[in-house]
């Protein structure tokens, strides 16, 4: 039997990387006041045609269910959380400050950096327009990755603003309904052959020369970056962004300020991006309810690959995978007639929450303590002719001592702290 394309086997070392990358999202998403939502797995057709259409309704994994019912695999997380907020934005205090960590799906062409199965946090404050928002969420991206032992040598954040890009449009006389069809020029500039690029640019009565003359030199334009820059540069986060006009975001529901984040060595795709998104709530409740937002999302993929190309990140989840798996014993059982006491003081060890292995059948003494040796363990403790008593060995200096086995759950607490 064969993988599908584009999805993953999780053997457990691939487990582990993806559970430390989650648990540091977790973690740092927290530390900024996020609390932790979740929708279903499976939602109806719909509201991605209502939220996004386009493209994205050809990437879909979608059927019809033995109900009828046209429902879809989810690509992404931003519709369901606006259904969600939209059914209840009354019991919570604005702004709600989301965040989740789950698993996607999309029919699309595998390339570097982009599968049809992936991880992806996403983060969202709703029901807040102002420029500190925005900031929050950089400031956010940028810890993310911060965390992750990556620096400002690794990534940079690209920041733009869609507005600007309207007003530069105005200024040439082109209606803003046209927006709609002219930010995915913008958004493809750099990948675009120049014959295409002129091409539709002349659909506009542009140049290429006028856009790229706007980009070198925005003017007054971009008078929500300085906002964000004054903000940011506050924290010390000043070296971790810079202004590109070329930035748009290529989904039409953004409205205002936009990011994506890049490798330096731009080796990789984005490795997140999002913006403003502050008329998605009012179009998917029918204008029932209008609430501000901002959001972004930072897949597992191409994180992985930035963290490969860093020596210290790569370094930092080595460590910490290892103390992960790390058993904090190793239950040696060198008398085998002891089997039954040795049991009864495993429990009795698992049950302060420690974790903990031993042999499952008759080992010889030096296999189990190899064992240990490769379980991580930081103590060894010999079940043998010393009972009741039991050896206690540090395998990391081979010190031994003798301990009363009643003795042994109320004291170990304070013979591993010293091994931390």
């Amino acid at each position: 039997m064969q993988l599908l394309p584009g999805f993953r086997d999780f053997f457990p070392e691939d487990c582990a990387r993806r559970n430390y990358i989650v648990a540091t999202w977790r973690e740092v998403a927290r530390r900024y006041g996020f609390v932790e939502y979740d929708g279903p797995l499976l939602e109806p057709v719909e509201l991605y045609r209502k939220k996004s259409g386009g493209e994205l309704l050809g990437q879909l994994f979608d059927f019809t269910d033995k109900g009828g019912r046209q429902v879809s695999i989810r690509p992404e997380m931003t519709p369901t959380l606006a259904r969600m907020v939209i059914a209840r934005e009354r019991d919570y205090k604005k702004p709600l400050r989301w965040f989740s960590a789950a698993q996607f799906f999309r029919y699309e062409k595998q390339q570097k950096g982009r599968l049809r199965e992936f991880c992806q946090l996403n983060c969202d404050i709703i029901g807040e327009p102002s420029i500190a928002a925005d900031a929050e969420m950089l400031a956010l991206t940028i810890d993310l990755l911060r965390a992750f032992g990556l620096t400002e040598a690794d990534f940079i954040l690209r920041v733009s603003d869609r507005e600007a890009w309207l007003a530069f449009l105005r200024a040439k006389g082109i209606d803003d309904s046209r927006a709609g069809d002219f930010l995915p020029i913008i958004d493809k500039l750099e990948r675009e052959e120049p014959d295409a690029l002129a091409a539709k640019l002349a659909a506009f009565g542009l140049t290429i020369e006028e856009v790229r003359a706007f980009i070198a030199n925005p003017g007054g334009h971009f008078e929500k970056f300085n906002a964000l820059a004054a903000d940011l540069d506050a924290r010390g986060m000043g070296r971790f962004y810079q202004l590109d006009p070329t930035i748009v975001r290529g989904l039409a529901y953004y409205t205002g300020v936009v990011f994506e984040v890049f490798d330096r060595k731009r080796t990789l795709r984005a490795i997140a991006g999002g913006g403003r998104y502050d008329n998605l709530v009012s179009v998917m409740s029918d204008g029932r309810i209008s609430l501000p937002a901002f959001g972004f999302g930072l897949g597992d993929v191409t994180l992985s690959q930035l963290i490969e190309l860093s020596p210290a990140a790569t370094s930092r989840m080595q460590a910490a995978l290892a103390r992960e798996a790390a058993a904090d014993l190793y239950v040696v059982i060198a008398k085998e007639a002891l089997r039954p006491e040795a049991l009864g003081l495993v429990q009795r060890l698992r049950d302060l929450g420690l974790r903990l292995d031993f042999p499952l059948g008759p080992a010889k003494v030096g296999k189990q303590f190899q064992a240990a040796e490769q379980a991580g363990a930081r103590l060894a403790i010999l079940i043998g002719d010393e009972w009741p008593q039991v050896k206690i060995k540090t395998l990391a200096t081979r010190e031994e001592t003798l301990l009363p086995a009643a003795d042994l759950p109320s004291r170990i607490q304070s013979l591993l702290a010293p091994l931390s």
